[in-house]
């Protein structure tokens, strides 16, 4: 079945490794069935809507390569809520209420002092017209809540959690407008559902609630035939995303692309880690974006929160970093690297911003250790023993532990220190050739006679 998905983040501040998880994962599914991503911008909330956010996620999520096939704004699609009202109201299924957020928390309050499930208590709907009136004549504009059917179970079967069970009487009837007329969550998502065609519903196991509710808002837009489709989409709540410490990190809230850019990760572990955390399946630096698509399946996911560690992150984007190939990190290379230095430099990086530093062995000056007489005249050898070919480094080896008899650290690490100043780093198998044959030597030389 081709699937329709969307990510539909609000632009009040920047993108989180959450947000990035569900907006990843309604892209994979998408992608998985040849279907199509929407991003929809849920900016109905116009005093925390910033646009200066929606070019923000728009940029991360570019940078991340997931790309979208259509994008919508909930701030451009008010008279389509409109009419979803006027339909609804006309359906006796929205009704006026005039708590203040006081009188409602004091109601809260009783309830749970009484041991009752702390939900509205419909009081608004024993009003009378009088009464209504008397709060208009008080220049009282009401709040609407959407009137729940308590007459049948709300269920579905979710795509991770299984079998789904609401009774809808332990719910409270959801504010779906606000007493400015401005609109709350419930309502538009569900409309926009519908028009938007989307076919799977992925999000976060603290929306399971609101899939209960929303069910409902669905099928009473069906009976009142707002429009033409009639079928829910499929629901799927993952388990959120909890630190090491084994509880809800407050950073967590605040690691967005920003971040991991200047630590130096790569998109592509980031998306190999949240591709597969929380399943079944293994966490591994896998580069291949259309392999991890054909990969993924909901049935893999587990109950359990999905533990996220910034130390996975690094190892993962070593590894990564160290796939990489020549062309795809070319324009982000040192002066002068071509891919054999890439090559022989990739093992020893864990970001690629280190790529620089380690050049620099090449490109010199490089700061040699003060050397033993017996290893300055073993340098003085080494000099006199550099011959050119294809194969320098196994030569100059060769002909030293034929002429003095050394072997092991004792021979190589002399070597490397003259060469590079330092005791460890890349194959000098492969660095030899990219220092080059005069330079190579005078190093040597300036280490025996130091």
């Amino acid at each position: 079945m081709t699937k329709i998905t969307r990510f539909a983040p609000s632009p009040t501040g920047r993108l989180h490794v959450g947000n990035i998880r569900t907006a990843l994962h309604n892209w994979m599914l998408a992608r998985q069935s040849g279907g199509r991503f929407i991003l929809r911008i849920d900016d109905t909330d116009a005093e925390r809507s910033r646009e200066e956010y929606v070019d923000a996620i728009r940029s991360d999520l570019t940078w991340l390569g997931l790309g979208w096939n259509a994008e919508e704004r909930q701030s451009h699609r008010l008279a389509r809520y409109e009419a979803a009202f006027d339909a609804l109201k006309a359906a006796g299924r929205i009704y006026p209420c005039y708590e203040t957020a006081q009188e409602l928390e004091v109601k809260r309050k009783i309830a749970l002092g009484r041991g009752l499930p702390p939900i509205y208590d419909r009081a608004a709907l024993k009003l009378s017209d009088a009464d209504h009136a008397a709060k208009q004549a008080e220049g009282i504009a009401p709040h609407w809540r959407f009137l729940l059917d308590h007459a049948e179970p709300i269920t579905w079967e979710d795509g991770i959690r299984g079998t789904q069970k609401f009774d809808a009487a332990q719910l409270s009837d959801p504010v779906i407008r606000r007493a400015d007329g401005s609109w709350l969550y419930m309502m538009p998502s569900a409309v926009d559902d519908i028009d938007m065609g989307i076919t799977q519903v992925l999000r976060g196991e603290d929306h399971v609630s609101n899939t209960a509710v929303q069910i409902q808002i669905f099928t009473a837009l069906f009976a009142a035939d707002f429009a033409a489709a009639k079928s829910l989409p499929a629901f799927a709540h993952e388990a959120l995303l909890v630190g090491r410490e084994g509880k809800l990190s407050k950073r967590l809230g605040s690691l967005g692309c920003d971040a991991f850019r200047e630590r130096g990760i790569e998109p592509e572990a980031i998306v190999a880690l949240l591709a597969r955390l929380g399943t079944s399946q293994p966490v591994e630096p896998i580069a291949d974006r259309p392999a991890l698509v054909a990969s993924f399946d909901l049935g893999t996911f587990g109950r359990a929160p999905a533990k996220f560690d910034d130390e996975d992150l690094d190892r993962l984007n070593a590894a990564i970093v160290h796939q990489l190939p020549f062309e795809a990190v070319q324009a982000r290379l040192p002066e002068g690297m071509d891919a054999a230095g890439w090559h022989a430099i990739r093992p020893n990086l864990a970001h690629i911003g280190e790529a620089a530093e380690w050049w620099r062995l090449v490109t010199g000056p490089i700061t040699q250790p003060d050397f033993t007489d017996e290893d300055r005249a073993f340098l003085a050898d080494a000099a006199a023993h550099l011959v050119w070919g294809d194969n320098p480094w196994g030569m100059l080896t060769t002909a030293l532990k034929d002429a003095t008899g050394r072997k092991g650290r004792a021979l190589f690490l002399p070597l490397r220190q003259a060469l590079t100043g330092m005791d460890h780093g890349p194959d000098m198998g492969e660095l030899l050739p990219l220092i080059g044959e005069a330079e190579a030597r005078a190093r040597l030389e300036r280490a025996a006679n130091a």
